[in-house]
């Protein structure tokens, strides 16, 4: 017997009509490509969405095709997403910071037939148009004032464009697992893979975000996404926010300390979530400056693993909440947030900072399990760690074209390539990433660990781990440090500085100093390259 519930598509569009139609006043501040400040509202963004969609189908874009952005966070960016998505064509956001042979190689793999490109990225693009046969439209986010000279064939501007339609437009309808969206991981082993959302996972992921336990936003919050629409959905945010008609704070593409805090302020932001490496910009900046946060009440922070003592300056200094959170571009991208549950909602000082390092527990719609090499299920001990794997309806069967197919098994799980632990409440650590892991004497040493307590000691910037081969033991971690402005740690002082707090014989063999350590295009540390860099290393202990 099936029950007799209407039938009520989860399409994106109507995300975007619910917040036009429930919170149509509510604002959406952009620090504009151009420079001013630019506010709107969602009822004029849907509007002018209606017109992208209107004009995208007029010049012959139809379901399925993919149109790319080359884009900051601004709400024009927002509503091309929903005008994209309203004809059930296909927003692939592409990363400005990988290589332009990379950006082309993406570009052909998605066959993009369109681009909205900020002004920023123009000169990009002009590198990487003539090598993208599928490529037939190109539109400049700006206005006729602002639009640059560029040899982009056919390049309009944004609003001239825009200009063409009325609005008088109905969204197209189609089936809800109908691809929305596309987004390609960073590729650093291997060619980049093409995760492909749908309408019902974008909209599933949406309400897992905005949960109580999970980011817990609401319509009172003011929300700043420094994360960029381009790293996995802006984590969702894109979506979450109209959907539950939260005042949306995009911050362009200026990404500084000083910067972010002037929106932090005069939005009177709430909400906020980016890597560590803006936060500790931020903080720096706070430092610096001795201004406080009176208005910002919880920080999401990813993508990395957050080091404790970003975690402990913002909720001892400002009194900001941090949510440790993990996920992947295969997962739209949340799957853990480290709220606390009734279990642990009475630590404070170092215990409570002990369970926010952890990367938490996932919301409803992410189920999680660790295994070891043959694939047994190992227990939520907090101690036994293993291959780190997940499945649920937001999050990836296949890489578009078929790539990666090692990944997925036939029970639908998704191996992340993650190394962690849980323990019996379900919270989860990574320990590291499984080509990352350090192996020695048979044991396995997290390298993350070492780099977060690395990071605590007051003179360093940032730290690295990786292993470098040992005679006896295999692997030895060796710790690569940058240090900070002004400041000249020695080995002895760092490794007095870490001894105790970690297992003896996961203390680093040795300590070199370097003025920069690599990141992805997503910011991540490139640890292939370091890998590369001290391969011939010889360790004292050697």
């Amino acid at each position: 017997m099936l029950g007799l519930m209407q039938e009520w598509p989860l399409l994106c569009h109507k995300i975007i009509d619910h917040a036009a139609r429930q919170h149509g006043n509510r604002e959406i501040v952009s620090r504009s490509v151009e420079g001013p400040i630019v506010r709107t509202t969602y009822r004029e963004l849907r509007q002018r969405a209606l017109k992208v969609a209107q004009m995208l189908e007029r010049d012959g874009f139809v379901l399925g095709d993919r149109v790319a952005t080359l884009a900051w966070n601004t709400a024009r960016h927002v509503e091309a997403w929903f005008g994209i998505m309203g004809i059930g064509a296909v927003y692939h956001t592409l990363n400005p910071r990988l290589f332009p042979d990379q950006l082309a190689w993406i570009m052909n793999h998605a066959e993009d037939k369109a681009i909205f490109v900020d002004l920023t990225f123009v000169p990009l693009l002009e590198k990487i148009a003539p090598s993208v046969k599928s490529l037939k439209k190109v539109i400049v986010l700006t206005d006729a004032a602002h639009m640059p000279e560029t040899s982009l064939p056919g390049a309009v501007a944004y609003e001239d464009w825009l200009a063409g339609a009325d609005g008088d437009f109905a969204w197209r309808s189609f089936d809800e697992n109908t691809a929305a969206g596309m987004c390609y991981t960073s590729g650093t082993t291997g060619d980049p893979k093409g995760v492909l959302y749908s309408h019902r996972s974008n909209v599933l992921h949406a309400m897992m975000a905005a949960m109580p336990d999970a980011m817990g936003i609401s319509s009172r919050d003011s929300i700043l996404p420094v994360v960029p629409m381009f790293h996995a959905n802006a984590w969702g945010l894109g979506q979450s926010a109209p959907m539950i008609g939260a005042k949306l704070v995009m911050p362009g593409g200026k990404m500084d300390g000083a910067s972010i805090y002037e929106l932090l302020d005069t939005e009177k932001v709430t909400f906020t979530a980016a890597v560590p490496t803006v936060w500790l910009m931020l903080l720096q900046h706070l430092e610096e400056t001795g201004k406080k946060l009176p208005y910002l009440k919880k920080v999401v922070i990813g993508g990395s693993a957050c080091p404790r003592v970003i975690t402990k300056k913002f909720q001892e200094n400002f009194d900001v909440e941090v949510i440790h959170a993990w996920g992947m571009t295969e997962m739209s991208p949340l799957g853990t947030l480290g709220t606390m549950k009734p279990e642990y909602a009475g630590l404070t000082g170092d215990a409570r900072l002990d369970i926010q390092e952890k990367q938490g527990y996932s919301p409803f719609g992410v189920e999680m399990k660790v295994t070891d090499d043959e694939n047994r299920e190992l227990p939520w001990d907090g101690k036994t760690f293993g291959r780190l794997k997940v499945r649920g309806p937001a999050i990836a069967r296949a890489y578009y074209g078929g790539a990666g197919t090692e990944q997925f098994d036939t029970e639908g799980w998704f191996d992340t390539g993650d190394v962690a632990h849980i323990d019996p409440n379900g919270y989860m650590q990574i320990t590291d990433r499984a080509k990352d892991v350090i192996k020695s004497g048979g044991e396995w040493i997290s390298s993350i660990d070492i780099e977060n307590l690395a990071v605590g000691h007051p003179d360093v910037a940032e730290a690295a781990v990786i292993g470098v081969a040992h005679p006896r033991w295999d692997e030895r971690p060796l710790l690569i440090v940058v240090p900070k402005a002004g400041k000249e740690p020695s080995k002895d002082d760092i490794l007095r500085f870490m001894n105790g707090k970690i297992a003896k014989w996961w203390m680093p063999d040795d300590v070199a100093f370097v003025s920069e350590i690599p990141h992805t295009a997503t910011g991540k540390i490139q640890k292939t390259a370091l890998r590369e860099r001290f391969k011939a290393y010889a360790l004292p202990t050697a």
